[in-house]
């Protein structure tokens, strides 16, 4: 049996448990909600067991009461089965009147808006769950704490343990919970089923539409290949079709993207918006990226020793992973991760702002001194183009690093920390 690894979400759930009557948790297939969800919960249905899955949905349908009965917090697994629950659980709530009542987790394929009747707002807190960043898998010390980085710390130390061999594997692994613990030819084997599985049945399990298959890889390759950009419709399209002579159009491009999304494979990264000094325009739209970058991988069949091959590659889809821990991250400081970019060519890989108007600029660089002094420059430029006097200036600056074995700090304030060091 295997050991529960902690996850970030674990926190965030007690405390949204303290104060509210019911959580959902959301997330893509495979990342762990239901696993985390029985770490503390009090008693469990799992509506999905074959051998109760009538009755329980005979349940749900004429007496709800009796399902929800239970020590408390109970887990409501796979709840979307019997989309009336949310309904169900939203009026117990109330009748009860206490926090910490429900746990409700399901697949990432939505119920019909339709079926439910009241947003439960008031009543629900929402925690989406991502897959396992690296400190969650162990691969990141953790020793350097961003947290510390927010408050202005002098100093930080650590060491990381992850070369450019191991860093590759960790990019086409992915932070599936799954892969960890097995082999390393299985466990990169787990990306590639997890992207059969959304091309030959999510997307069009989602709404019952049935979609074409091939057409979604063709998307997807796309995205990958253009992952970490704003590349647009019409660029993905014209992609599609040199690999597809047929009667591909916009429309088609937007819905399939709005499935992978409602679905949670694929994740964008809105844009920052800053006060400037200048009158710059700041370009406003999304950069492309995947919840995880072994689906990226997956997507292109390539694996660890294609990435070493091609560094300048490599160093696209490690922005990627780094995006990954960088939201998980800022999911427990109570932030969100943004893109900047304007029209002079100025931009910013991620900023990481908190809800209190505190942000960090971080430049994602695979590892090496021309790209370090790369980012510091970049950053530079930023910092010195915001007008402080309509808002904070930034409490730290940062080039995160694939490869390195030691955090730094360079003599023009920028922090050099390699993601194997890194932690919320």
């Amino acid at each position: 049996m295997r050991t529960y690894k902690f996850r970030i979400a674990d926190d965030l759930l007690e405390a949204r448990l303290r104060r509210k009557g019911a959580v959902l948790i959301e997330g893509p297939k495979w990342c762990g909600k239901t696993t985390t969800a029985e770490q503390h919960a009090a008693s469990i249905l799992y509506m999905a067991d074959p051998q109760k899955r009538k009755q329980n949905l005979q349940a749900a349908k004429m007496n709800a009461g009796s399902i929800l009965n239970g020590a408390v917090p109970r887990l409501i697994d796979e709840w979307q089965i019997a989309p009336t629950l949310w309904d169900s659980v939203r009026f117990e709530v109330d009748q009860r009147n206490e926090v910490g009542q429900f746990i409700l987790t399901g697949s990432s394929v939505p119920p019909k808006s339709d079926e439910i009747y009241h947003s439960g707002t008031g009543r629900f807190a929402k925690l989406f769950m991502r897959p396992m960043s690296l400190f969650e898998s162990g691969e990141s010390s953790g020793s350097v704490k961003l947290q510390d980085l927010f408050q202005h710390s002098d100093s930080i130390e650590g060491e990381s343990k992850i070369d450019i061999a191991e860093l590759a594997y960790l990019i086409c692994r992915g932070g599936w919970p799954g892969a960890l613990g097995l082999s390393r030819e299985d466990a990169l084997g787990q990306a590639f089923d997890y992207y059969d599985l959304v091309c030959d049945s999510d997307v069009s399990r989602v709404d019952d539409v049935a979609r074409n298959a091939q057409r979604v890889r063709l998307l997807m390759r796309s995205y990958a290949r253009h992952q970490g950009s704003m590349a647009t419709v019409g660029t993905i399209l014209s992609d599609m079709k040199a690999n597809e002579a047929s009667d591909l159009s916009d429309n088609t491009i937007y819905d399939y993207i709005k499935v992978l999304k409602k679905i949670f494979v694929i994740e964008d990264m809105p844009a920052w918006n800053p006060n400037l000094r200048s009158k710059t325009a700041i370009r406003t739209s999304d950069n492309r990226y995947f919840i995880d970058p072994s689906i990226a991988t997956a997507a292109l069949g390539i694996g660890p020793n294609d990435l070493i091959d091609d560094l300048e590659n490599m160093g696209l889809f490690f922005e990627t992973l780094a995006v990954r821990d960088l939201r998980v991250y800022a999911d427990a400081l109570d932030g969100q991760v943004y893109h900047y970019r304007d029209k002079s060519g100025l931009e910013c890989d991620t900023v990481l702002h908190l809800r209190n108007g505190s942000y960090g600029l971080i430049e994602i660089k695979l590892g090496g001194d021309d790209l370090i002094e790369s980012g510091a420059k970049s950053l530079k430029a930023l910092s010195e183009a915001i007008d402080t006097t309509r808002m904070h200036q930034p409490s730290f600056m940062m080039v995160l690093t694939g490869i390195g074995d030691f955090p730094y700090r360079r003599d023009d304030d920028v922090w050099v920390v390699p993601i194997g060091c890194l932690r919320p």
